[in-house]
């Protein structure tokens, strides 16, 4: 019996991308994807970062990124903090919907960095606070899903 694990090592090209708007957030969810890269030994020039205007902008950047077939993986990374409209439960969604697209349509992993949070309070705890860093996490996430990618397309 044969037994796949991704390890959390450099397999190609990253790229991260990240929303702009609620930056004091996603700026340091982004210093946690690139310690990830570090910790990764991936070196500095494999990794491309990719700024966005929001979060719902996530969604076409990295399908235009994993057609691309640069990268073998991608990092989003987004702050959606819930507000007194629908608004939130709309670009959440949505995103969410559009990122799951991209990695069935193209097989490019995707690292999950869109934090969904009820203030921005949670949302700093999840951005290097006492929640961690989902950064470093969605960047882990892929790196390990690209490598594990990358051990079954060689067992062909």
């Amino acid at each position: 019996m044969s037994e796949y694990d991704g390890q959390l090592r450099s397999t190609g090209r990253v790229a991260i991308i990240v929303s702009r708007y609620n930056e004091v957030v996603t700026g340091k969810l982004l210093a946690g994807a690139r310690e990830c890269c570090r910790q990764a030994a991936l070196p500095d020039d494999q990794v491309d970062v990719v700024w966005v205007p929001g979060a719902f902008e996530l969604g076409v950047a990295a399908l235009a990124a994993a057609r691309s077939g640069r990268y073998a993986a991608l990092v989003v990374l987004g702050a959606v903090i819930r507000g007194e409209t629908p608004h939130f439960d709309i670009v959440a969604g949505e995103t969410s919907r559009q990122l799951g697209s991209v990695v069935i349509e193209t097989g490019v992993p995707i690292g999950f960095g869109l934090l969904t949070t009820e203030d921005l309070d949670q949302a700093l705890a999840r951005a290097g606070g006492a929640a961690g860093n989902k950064g470093q996490e969605a960047c882990e996430a892929a790196l390990r899903a690209a490598d594990v990618l990358r051990q079954l397309r060689e067992t062909r």
